[in-house]
């Protein structure tokens, strides 16, 4: 697991002043990875971190020759227009790399000219999927949120058995997955309504989102090996933030026996930017498990797992309706809660997919699940926040919503701060939802 080194130095400041206002999400101490290009250009995209308000174009420092051996070879595999030749080289060559941008991007580096030459305002890019990716699974890592779903679906049998056992899992869909500013129309399926013997084909009235992390997986493994929950770690990236929006009326009557089909695979959306887990490091926390629960199997389980395999990360979802943007109002938020409450790590995660020997691949992506907190305020989906619709949200602009309405837009953010670190964050994911479109 990644270590305090001097890259999370919290005096540490940029030549950019941007990056050293306390309130970024993109200080020094961060240094997150995306796949960028001008905006309204035909330019190829290719690989840039973010300092302050500013990407850092990996393709044009790598052309400079200012880095020099590890950070220079993975600097030029970022260049490419995904990051999964980065995310193929493994730690060492990610930690390399942090340190030479660190150090370059510092105040009093003798490279800021080159540096500078280098640099594009935020506002002017546009953003791809910063990896080619070639698997998606979805994980159900919150036992607030299994629990309060199972009360809906189940009202006898909440939490099924073998939840608190083994990591839940299910094969989403890769190649609806699209970076933050996606607009999707809503989803036609079938539904079964209340009081009815037959479904109908409709477009679903119970849009929800869903609050999650998701996991760029980066060196992987051969089929038929496995990843110990030692090594864990050192096959992830980095994480993001993911929305994994649901049709809730979909999901209710296709669901059984086999799981989510079509409630889920028409959209999924993900923050353009990754954090590595280096950076992360200051804010890593002990995992524990409630005695009266079971305790992992050996295979998913370690003295280190325990010490600091969870992250202390907050995170927030905000709601912009149609009103909200007509009244040039700012967004409000629905849900706050953390990372932390998670019922599995990160590394759990990684190890359990693998152990039957099914071989990851470097940009593979795997979601956290909802992460609902313990509250009710903690909710990381409209479904728990209005108790399956029955107790409706409102709104400050005199709205109320039980279920997302054609326009809203939703938005998820993350940051991570506590005293003697540098706050870091995850920029946000942005998705709005428009029309169904004609049957």
């Amino acid at each position: 697991m990644n270590q305090i080194n001097e890259t999370h130095d919290a005096a540490l400041k940029s030549f950019i002043e941007s990056a050293n206002d306390g309130l970024t999400d993109f200080p020094l101490q961060n240094l997150p990875f995306a796949v960028f290009r001008r905006a309204g250009t035909s330019e190829t995209f290719r690989g840039g971190v973010a300092i302050g308000d500013q990407v850092l174009d990996l393709a044009a420092l790598a052309a400079k020759s200012v880095l020099a051996g590890d950070a220079a070879a993975a600097c030029t595999a970022a260049s490419e227009s995904t990051l999964n030749l980065l995310m193929a080289m493994g730690l060492p060559a990610w930690s390399a790399l942090r340190l030479a941008l660190s150090r370059a991007l510092r105040v009093g580096s003798a490279h800021e000219p080159q540096i500078r030459a280098c640099l594009l305002a935020q506002h002017d890019v546009e953003y791809g999927i910063p990896a080619q990716i070639g698997d998606y699974t979805d994980f159900y890592t919150s036992v607030y949120h299994a629990t309060n779903i199972g009360r809906l679906f189940r009202p006898d049998n909440p939490l099924l058995p073998n939840y608190k056992w083994v990591p839940i899992g299910y094969h989403g869909r890769a190649s609806s997955v699209a970076v933050s500013g996606q607009s999707f129309p809503r989803p036609v399926g079938q539904i079964m309504p209340p009081g009815a013997t037959e479904p109908v084909l409709a477009p679903s009235k119970r849009m929800d989102y869903e609050l999650e992390l998701g996991i760029f997986v980066g060196q992987g493994n051969a089929l038929g090996s496995r990843v110990t929950i030692a090594q864990a770690e050192s096959h992830v990236f980095g994480v993001c933030l993911l929305n994994d929006w649901s049709a809730r009326d979909l999901q209710a009557w296709e669901y059984q026996p086999l799981g989510p089909f079509l409630a889920k695979n028409f959209a999924t959306t993900i923050s353009p930017w990754i954090v590595t887990l280096e950076a992360l490091a200051p804010y890593r926390a002990g995992w524990t498990r409630v005695a009266e629960d079971p305790q992992p199997l050996p295979y998913l389980d370690s003295l280190e797992n325990r010490q600091q395999g969870a992250f202390d990360i907050q995170l927030e979802v905000l709601i912009e309706t149609p009103r909200m943007r007509e009244l040039e109002l700012p967004p409000e938020r629905l849900c706050l809660t953390n990372y932390r409450h998670a019922y599995w790590t990160l590394s759990q995660l990684v190890t359990h997919h693998t152990v039957n020997g099914c071989n990851l691949q470097p940009g593979d992506l795997l979601g956290t699940g909802t992460l609902s907190g313990p509250t009710a305020t903690e909710a990381g989906a409209l479904i728990e926040l209005t108790v399956g619709g029955k107790q409706p949200v409102a709104l400050s602009t005199g709205e109320s919503r039980t279920f997302l309405e054609d326009g809203d837009a939703v938005i998820l953010r993350a940051h991570c701060e506590k005293p003697g670190a540098a706050r870091i964050g995850f920029g946000q994911s942005y998705g709005r939802i428009s029309p169904a479109a004609a049957l």
